[in-house]
């Protein structure tokens, strides 16, 4: 069987599992998503977009698309938590909010936090002046797919001029122990004008199946707010995803983004940032740890639409065994965005033949009164480095692995929540210690 033929096979059976699905909420926004999603196709290899990333091939061969809950009996998550942080638990299992596991402490004058479901059943809330303006149902497929399938998802809004204390926590849970598992899960945060507030997001799979879970999330960051945010993605071999993250920065607004991707089969990265306002700061920051054959593909578009703002994206990869890494960073400066400060750079570790690293980064410039540039590398460790850390006593795995973490510290170097650096520093340690 052919690509396009796979491709076209594959698109058709998502399409039917959606006509035989009763879902609830806004089902004029699923029809046209699911009308996208077919007019869109799943990508082949020559969607450019996609071209090095065999996702169709990958979901052909694993799934089967009966649109089926599959059922869990998880008794904890307490195996998944973060050492010493106090936030507001969010669980999603198997793409359902789950209320057993989920903890709010913040009081509710400091933030709003409901599921989709709820948000849109209540009068008191304005979820439609936001929910799906800034997703990417129209023009990515599994933008598209999440928009019409989402199973649940959370609703957050933070008042203006307001800091609120605890971390969001969202821990999303895949248990295939007993079957496959497809999950379709959304977020939608809102921060109001010079509040701040720190979210987290992490992604785990118990069971030995397959599992496919596409994540939207779109977050409006208003005039000099506020956002740190960090994710984690440590799943096991057998688990894939997709995660389109769209956000907007008003006037003065800050934020600072970590991505930490350790395990999984295959996962893309869709992260996006329009910057819409003048003196905004965006700093967002990768890194990938990848053994075996893990695929892992990271997408950023960063669009400079106003005047006076920066943006700084370093993005850093380690790569063993038969693991592949793909890179495509986009920055966009508008003809208006004049004195627009934009960096971006990929740098690569390959510790093995095998490995592969695809790389791409690029700019568009409109505005001629810019300070831009962008830049990749693709290298090895250092033999004289490594010989000299052995001449000290050090063994050469031990020497490794401290080359290693020089090389990558600086990605989450500025995390403000101690917590969950701490927690960064022991994943990304005890990765290096047991694998390279």
């Amino acid at each position: 069987m052919n690509t396009v033929t796979s491709n076209k096979n594959v698109t058709q059976q998502i399409v039917d599992s959606f006509a035989n699905t009763r879902f609830g909420e806004v089902k004029q926004l699923r029809q046209e998503a699911i009308g996208a999603f077919e007019k869109l196709g799943l990508p082949t290899n020559k969607t450019e977009e996609y071209r090095f990333t065999p996702i169709t091939k990958h979901l052909e061969n694993n799934f089967s698309w009966k649109n089926e809950i599959s059922p869990s009996f998880l008794k904890s998550v307490d195996d998944f938590l973060i050492p010493s942080l106090e936030s507001n638990f969010l669980v999603f299992v198997n793409g359902s909010y789950s209320k057993e596991f989920s903890k709010i402490i913040s009081p509710k004058e400091e933030i709003f936090i409901a599921t989709l479901g709820d948000a849109f059943k209540s009068e008191s809330t304005d979820i439609s002046n936001y929910f799906d303006k800034t997703s990417q149902s129209k023009v990515d497929p599994f933008g598209a797919m999440n928009s019409a399938f989402w199973q649940e998802g959370l609703y957050v809004r933070v008042p203006e001029n307001t800091i609120v204390e605890k971390p969001i926590f969202i821990l999303h849970v895949n248990d295939t122990s007993h079957s496959q598992v497809i999950a379709h899960t959304r977020l939608l945060l809102v921060v109001g004008k010079e509040s701040q507030v720190s979210l987290i997001e992490k992604f785990n799979t118990v069971g030995d199946s397959p599992s496919f879970h596409t994540f939207t999330e779109e977050i409006i960051v208003n005039e000099m707010a506020s956002l740190e945010y960090c994710k984690i993605q440590n799943d096991k071999g057998l688990a894939s995803q997709v995660a389109n993250s769209s956000i907007i920065q008003l006037k003065e607004s800050t934020i600072n983004a970590y991505t930490l991707t350790l395990g999984g089969q295959l996962i893309r990265n869709n992260f996006s940032i329009e910057v819409d306002g003048e003196h905004c700061e965006s700093h967002f920051n990768g890194l990938y740890l990848l053994k075996g054959k893990t695929i892992v593909d990271n997408h950023t578009v960063v669009d400079h639409k106003q005047p006076n703002s920066q943006s700084n994206e370093l993005y850093k990869g380690i790569m063993d065994e038969n693991s592949k890494g793909v890179f495509n960073g986009k920055i966009f400066v508008r003809p208006h965005a004049q004195k627009t400060n934009a960096f971006q750079s990929n740098r690569n570790i390959l510790l093995t033949d095998n490995a592969t690293i695809n790389t791409k980064p690029q700019l568009e410039i409109w505005a001629d009164d810019v300070k831009c540039s962008h830049g990749c590398t693709t290298g090895q460790l250092d033999e004289e480095a490594l010989f000299y850390l052995q001449s000290r006593g050090i063994s050469r795995q031990s020497a490794q692995a401290m080359l290693l973490y020089a090389f990558g510290a600086d990605v989450i170097a500025n995390i403000q929540n101690g917590a969950v650096k701490n927690y960064f520093d022991l994943l990304i340690s005890e990765r290096l210690q047991k694998n390279f």
